[in-house]
């Protein structure tokens, strides 16, 4: 057998980053796998000696499962091309995952072509914690500081009752772009300025 036509097959693939586990389906054999694998193992699968098969994450790395989630299925090019950006990135942060979210669910970059440069250049404001209300209300007015200094400071300094700031209406107007992302108990407010 030509060991370039399947290099799975034949080399092992040592991932810099854990990847989490993965399950999948064996079309051959028309059964689900047994056993959850490893990225290097899905990368090693020979699908003409063992079966064709498809993989999708198994839900214990947040940071995968975000990425895939809504693609159903991960093919071993993906988390290849994955392992590679989170490589020029140097991390593997859930901020990380984060931004490379945005750059493929949202702006609908490809995965393949994706430099780190271009995930941090269009990079969004991430807020973390357990609570979507306190995400808003801490976005909002740190936004608001950050690009609105003098009606901020005349915020804060004003005595006056009647000066009311809604945070709601502030990220829900036209110059934010804004998702709420729950990754279990975690959740994430990815903010863009339009």
């Amino acid at each position: 057998m030509d060991n370039q036509a399947n290099p799975g097959s034949n080399q092992e693939k040592t991932f810099r980053f854990n990847l989490g586990t993965f399950e999948g389906i064996n079309f051959s054999m028309r059964r689900p796998l047994k056993h959850r694998l490893s990225a290097a193992d899905v990368v090693a699968w020979d699908h003409d000696r063992r079966g064709k098969a498809e993989f999708w994450p198994f839900g214990d790395h947040r940071g995968v499962e975000l990425l895939f989630r809504r693609k159903g299925t991960v093919t071993a090019a993906q988390l290849l091309d994955l392992d590679r950006l989170l490589t020029e990135l140097r991390g593997d942060s859930l901020e990380d995952f984060l931004r490379i979210h945005y750059a493929m669910n949202v702006r609908g970059a490809n995965l393949a072509g994706l430099s780190a440069d271009e995930v941090e250049d269009n990079s969004p404001h991430i807020f973390l914690g357990t609570s979507l209300i306190l995400l808003r209300r801490k976005a909002a007015y740190e936004l608001f500081e950050d690009y609105y200094p003098q009606v901020y400071s005349v915020y804060v300094d004003a005595p006056c009752a009647w000066l009311v700031f809604d945070c709601n209406q502030f990220l829900d107007s036209p110059r934010f772009f804004v998702e709420e992302v729950a990754m279990g108990e975690l959740k994430a407010l990815l903010v863009v300025p339009r």
